[in-house]
């Protein structure tokens, strides 16, 4: 089985984050705190809790840390979001003041840590870089292009575009090219020359809520999920882009993570993590459940409707014995991240280890290198 380790940390995991040399996790226990745990050398040990970030107001929705710099963001339903920096033994934070009037729900690093950029209910996105004249993070807003929430941002490796999902349905991306702080040459790309809020591409390709975008190493690609069960792949990402989506006969997956260029894990509904792949066509497939237990024999049926009516049913049963679950985690997936340190990262090396964290308190280590001999494929 793929899962080498588990650790059962709260009742209910928001989201989590590691350090570059993934020493250290940071996780928000479903409330106003965040909680960063020092990694234990043997798996079998409990992971020491070291600190407890306390700023927010309600609930962390977003945690990312910076391998580069060791800083930690935050954003929360508070409608704010705060720079976390470690001075000495204490983490300090920073105030950044994003001018929303809903609940921040996503916050992620630009790949050159010098701004990041904050999805919210307010059908907004804030990219914050720093001031140094003035000693302050300052937020621009891309306005007016969602419908509804923003559910996750992610940015293109060149650090300049960004990509959005939302509760409307549609997968975006935009320039996010601030001068002063990009290089001019990084507002020259495959859209021609961009300015910073420029609806480059809209997808509409779900049929329900849009979750979990995320780039490929290279850029190329870009993956995103559906409430609708589907996952959609985005391929030669420019004016002209190729695209496919899949169906699926699971439940709808929530977060999705390359493992290289041609590998993707997807993780939500079915408390499973789903293998992707693309070979030399281009044109991607699910492979396999990582987490190889059987599961009681779901309902049959003719149709991806009726068949996923049959699993919810199923999931709902009183009865303990036919709704107890076999997999690892015991309740959505909700976030995966990679489990490699920074120094050993390449775009060219391929990711065996990452984490997931879910809705049952657990964060779980999966390992690639661990799959039996009917999925060994996988490790390349």
């Amino acid at each position: 089985m793929a899962a080498r380790e588990v650790h059962h940390l709260a009742q209910c995991i928001t989201c989590h984050a590691w350090n570059a040399d993934m020493s250290m996790v940071a996780v928000c226990p479903n409330n106003n705190e965040v909680h960063i745990y020092k990694v234990s050398e043997s798996p079998d040990t409990p992971w020491e809790r070291v600190y407890v970030l306390e700023k927010h107001e309600q609930l962390v929705s977003g945690i990312d840390w910076a391998p580069k710099s060791n800083k930690i963001v935050t954003c929360s339903h508070d409608r704010n979001s705060y720079v976390w920096s470690l001075e000495g033994e204490e983490w300090q934070a920073t105030l950044v003041i994003l001018r929303l009037n809903r609940a921040a729900t996503s916050v992620q690093w630009g790949p050159q840590e010098n701004k990041f950029a904050v999805g919210s209910g307010a059908k907004t996105v804030c990219v914050c870089y720093y001031e140094e004249d003035n000693n302050w993070w300052v937020s621009k807003l891309i306005r007016k292009k969602h419908l509804s929430t923003v559910t996750s941002v992610s940015w293109h490796p060149n650090n300049v575009l960004l990509a959005t999902t939302s509760t409307d349905s549609k997968c975006r991306i935009f320039s996010a090219f601030i001068k002063g702080v990009d290089a001019r040459k990084d507002a020259t790309t495959v859209f021609g020359d961009i300015k910073f809020g420029d609806e480059l591409i809209q997808l509409d390709l779900a049929c329900g809520w849009a979750f979990g975008a995320q780039w490929s190493p290279s850029g190329n690609s870009l993956a995103y999920v559906g409430h609708d069960s589907s996952i959609h792949f985005v391929t030669d990402v420019g004016p002209t882009p190729r695209a496919r989506s899949l169906s699926l006969r699971h439940l709808p997956l929530r977060d999705v993570l390359f493992l290289s260029e041609t590998r993707l894990v997807a993780g939500g509904f079915d408390c499973n993590p789903m293998l992707f792949g693309s070979e030399k066509t281009g044109d991607w497939e699910f492979i396999s459940f990582l987490d190889e237990v059987k599961l009681p024999e779901e309902p049959k049926s003719d149709t991806l409707f009726a068949a996923a009516k049959g699993k919810f049913k199923w999931l709902g049963s009183e009865s303990s014995e036919e709704s107890t679950l076999t997999t690892t985690h015991h309740s959505c997936i909700t976030m995966l991240r990679p489990r490699v340190p920074l120094s050993e990262r390449s775009p060219d090396k391929a990711i065996t280890l990452f984490s997931s964290s879910g809705l049952d308190g657990r964060v779980v280590i999966w390992d690639l290198n661990n799959v039996g001999d009917g999925l060994a494929g996988l490790r390349l």
